[in-house]
């Protein structure tokens, strides 16, 4: 049986990107927003063209980029946002960096305030060329907070314009960190993929995926690594933190995702969470009303 799959590393085919990972609720159902656009405003006496929205369980019309690059930020909510094989879920401490042209898609399955940022070709050139998670510094969220109240009403030279030039060199010095989830391209991996996204807190172990996958476990373990850059373990771990964030952040308790997520014990869950993200999950969701 094994001989089948000698050739397994040379059979790589590509395939459609996994359909917006895992939703709360079909895509289909949520209501489509409006497309946005500001982001193809070519303007360069606005550097930053700010944009504040209130959003309920809704998603992007269509996949879709522009000139602007775009800092996406929830002061309130949680917000998944999708691109290319990629997915990122993304907290009220930080920010999605979208480069201009970069395709992407935004889903919101509670309630967000959401900030946004659109920043001219020129500017952007300073941040990251790929989609990046951003942490958000206090003095960060202020500057964004501040940004959205002015708006575009704003002069070059003007106190709005300075204000603007310091959040621009503020978010230049936000730190990346690391929450995003690639998918990668190859039919056997998205297969065993399918399976953990279906159920996260389930023990899988690469045995029985790449049963699933129709290929051997040492395939299946290349093929994360090679794909994602991400080893078997290290994926399954970022899975189990992109759904206890989305958890917790729609009210349910540590206790009960701790359990849910496949941890024995509430400790070992939040020691997990601690060394992976630098806080306890009630402080890396700790946040204040949006002004």
């Amino acid at each position: 049986m094994l001989s089948s799959f000698a050739n397994d590393d040379d059979n790589t085919l590509p395939s459609p990107r996994l359909s917006c990972y895992k939703q709360p609720m079909s895509v289909a159902k949520l209501p489509k927003l409006t497309p946005i656009e500001i982001g193809w405003r070519s303007d360069p006496h606005l550097p930053v063209i700010p944009l504040a929205m209130e959003v309920r369980q809704a998603g992007c019309a269509a996949p879709h980029a522009h000139p602007r690059g775009q800092l996406i930020y929830a002061s309130r909510g949680v917000m998944r946002v999708v691109s290319g094989t990629e997915v990122l879920v993304v907290p009220p401490s930080q920010a999605v960096w979208v480069p201009p042209d970069v395709e992407h898609e935004v889903y919101f399955p509670g309630e967000v305030s959401l900030r946004n940022l659109f920043l001219e070709r020129g500017v952007s050139g300073r941040l990251p060329d790929q989609c990046t998670i951003l942490k958000v510094s206090p003095l960060l969220r202020e500057l964004i907070l501040k940004a959205v109240t002015i708006g575009e009403s704003y002069l070059p030279e003007s106190a709005g314009y300075r204000l603007m030039t310091v959040l621009i060199d503020e978010l230049c010095q936000a730190e990346p960190t690391e929450l995003r989830l690639p998918m990668g391209h190859d039919e056997r991996l998205q297969r065993a993929i399918e399976k953990m996204v279906a159920d996260p807190g389930a023990v899988e172990t690469i045995e029985a995926l790449a049963s699933v996958a129709c290929t051997t476990p040492r395939t299946l373990a290349r093929l994360f690594v090679r794909e994602t850059g991400l080893t078997f373990g290290a994926w399954k771990k970022r899975l189990i933190l992109q759904e206890a964030i989305e958890r917790l952040a729609s009210g349910q308790n540590v206790t009960t995702v701790a359990f849910d997520l496949g941890y024995q014990s509430l400790s070992a869950f939040i020691e997990m969470f601690r060394q992976s993200l630098g806080a306890s999950p009630g402080q890396y969701l700790k946040d204040t009303p949006p002004m």
